[in-house]
């Protein structure tokens, strides 16, 4: 029975078959996306110090991109892994 509190979430719901493909082939680690963002943000700064502006903001530009995967690895595993 279903009730008018029960979110998406909450539904049972299998992921298509290409998606699974996808996630098992590219599993990163967190931390090696933190890092990685870290990394390109201290780049960032050093190619600004060096007078490299333009290549200061395209290496910057990396930081937010890494951030939303390891936003978006740490959601998919805990869904996958929550029980309801």
């Amino acid at each position: 029975m279903k009730t008018s509190l029960e979110t998406p979430l909450q539904r049972d719901y299998v992921e298509g078959p290409i998606t699974e493909v996808i996630e098992k082939q590219t599993i990163v680690p967190t931390d090696a996306l933190l890092w990685a963002a870290g990394a390109s943000i201290l780049g960032s700064l050093t190619l600004r110090l060096l007078g490299r502006i333009h290549a200061s903001l395209f290496v910057g530009q990396w930081a937010p991109t890494f951030l939303l995967l390891a936003i978006y690895s740490k959601l998919a595993k805990s869904i996958k892994t929550e029980k309801f």
